[in-house]
């Protein structure tokens, strides 16, 4: 049986957590050239502003790399290292996406291709949801469909937000049509309904993942990236999907998010981008690029949206050149 026919749902980012999800990035990687010391702060504070408010499980390749992270981040005991290995630290995509039916949680495995196969090898973080399901002892499903985390939003009550750019790209699940897919994510979802934007922002290596551009954070609200520069490369893509959030009866309220402008490194557009926070226990992690509004503007447009949370500003400028941020880092394990 299905996870849905079974009674489980994919509860929203906001909903209580048991824990956050890391993987810690290997000095060897690839997805810091030449900058991987640059990233460490930033993991440190990442790290540091969830563990007052929740337990934070960090996978790692080798003791080395263990030994980094604790060297990093300092003396927590709210952090629990696992040896589970990864090649990348993106944790969102690669990691387990957990379901919960009252008090249970199990997991569901999607399979993993770094994104469209750009970065072999991947097999060690296609491994990582069962690895996890293996520590926590949880049911896992595995619908044997190539997906990551960063492609969806849910609203933990039937609606989820993904984009066509990247959900319908033939380097993901070419044998199979849109409808099949919608079906797909029904089924080991939970969820009822599909609403489908276009396409990402320039410099995204995911073929247009959702958490750049818009994300749920209320059942019926959502934030969206906007560009104000007519003539910057994301002004009309984020144009389409604004248009086509309006023209969605299900959302009720859009807010406008304003983007960071060019953020670029070794002369790279970076896909810099302030949807890509993560809703904690009591925090909303807020990537910002040193703009000298936006990030401000920002700041106090998240924090109108989590009256009740802290949304706190760490500067993501370094970790971008990974095409990353804090979302993409992170998995959450619900309560």
């Amino acid at each position: 049986m299905t996870p849905r026919e079974l009674g489980h749902r994919w509860p929203a980012e906001w909903e209580p957590h048991a824990a956050t999800w890391l993987s810690w990035p290997r000095p060897d990687g690839i997805s810091f050239p030449d900058r991987y010391a640059d990233v460490l702060p930033t993991l440190g504070e990442l790290v540091r502003a969830l563990t007052p408010h929740e337990p934070v499980h960090i996978n790692v390749r080798t003791a080395e790399v263990e030994r980094i992270a604790r060297q990093t981040i300092g003396d927590l005991t709210n952090v629990h290292f696992h040896s589970i290995p990864s090649y990348e630290p993106w944790c969102r995509d690669h990691g387990p996406m957990f379901l919960k039916r009252g008090d249970e949680t199990a997991i569901v495995d999607w399979r993993y291709n770094a994104w469209g196969g750009k970065y072999p090898p991947f097999d060690d973080d296609d491994a990582v949801p069962q690895r996890i399901a293996e520590l926590l002892q949880l049911p896992v499903f595995q619908p044997g469909l190539v997906m990551e985390g960063g492609a969806l939003d849910g609203n933990g009550a039937g609606l989820l937000l993904t984009t066509e750019a990247c959900l319908l790209n033939p380097n993901r699940n070419p044998q199979l049509t849109r409808p099949q897919i919608e079906q797909a994510l029904r089924d080991h979802l939970g969820v009822e309904q599909i609403l489908w934007l276009g396409s990402g922002i320039t410099g995204d290596d995911t073929d247009g993942h959702v958490d750049d551009i818009t994300r749920f954070v209320g059942t019926d609200t959502v934030v969206t990236a906007v560009e104000s520069d007519s003539q910057d490369e994301n002004y009309w893509p984020l144009r389409d999907n604004l248009e086509r959030l309006r023209a969605m009866p299900a959302i009720r309220r859009i807010v406008e998010l304003p983007m960071p402008g060019r953020v670029t490194h070794a002369g790279q557009r970076l896909p810099a981008s302030y949807a890509n926070f993560y809703i904690a226990n009591k925090v909303v992690l807020l990537p910002t690029y040193r703009h000298p509004r936006n990030d401000e503007a920002a700041r106090e447009i998240l924090q109108s949206l989590f009256p009740t949370r802290q949304v706190v500003p760490i500067d993501s400028t370094a970790l971008i050149w990974g095409l990353g941020s804090f979302h993409c880092l992170t998995q959450q394990q619900p309560l």
